[in-house]
């Protein structure tokens, strides 16, 4: 007979990598499996790893010329959205997520998103003559 782990008894538990299992899937018995979008995989759903591709429908080359062909004159292209889902292998190979450290996997918040400000001038904080410079 095979003993868990009960309170006051001296059998240890195994331990877990981590805390969700690798899965999305809290009390549901089966959740059904979809095709990775790299190498076709079957994956279940909870555990693939999703994310959205936003790209123009028109690729930059084109743009300046319907722009300059159009009637309208402030007329914005529609934007493609595709909702791509790796299986871990491809997620980790094609750097969609990254191998985190022992300690590093107990952090649950979202990385900071670095989006490109758009006002800033060069050489601002930390560039030439701002707070970071050295002082003669």
């Amino acid at each position: 007979a095979r003993h868990e782990g009960k309170p006051g008894s001296s059998v240890s538990k195994m331990t877990k990598k981590r805390r969700n299992g690798g899965r999305n899937k809290h009390g549901r018995g089966h959740t059904p499996a979809i095709r990775c979008s790299n190498c076709a995989r079957c994956v279940p759903k909870d555990k693939a790893i999703k994310r959205f591709q936003v790209r123009n429908m028109v690729e930059a080359g084109c743009q300046r010329d319907m722009r300059d062909a159009s009637v309208f004159d402030s007329y914005t292209l529609p934007k493609l959205y595709m909702k791509l889902q790796y299986c871990c292998s491809c997620a980790i190979h094609s750097r969609v997520v990254r191998v985190r450290s022992v300690t590093n996997r107990k952090i649950r918040e979202p990385p900071p998103r670095f989006r490109p400000r758009t006002g800033d001038k060069p050489g601002g904080a930390g560039g030439a003559g701002g707070p970071g410079a050295a002082k003669k």
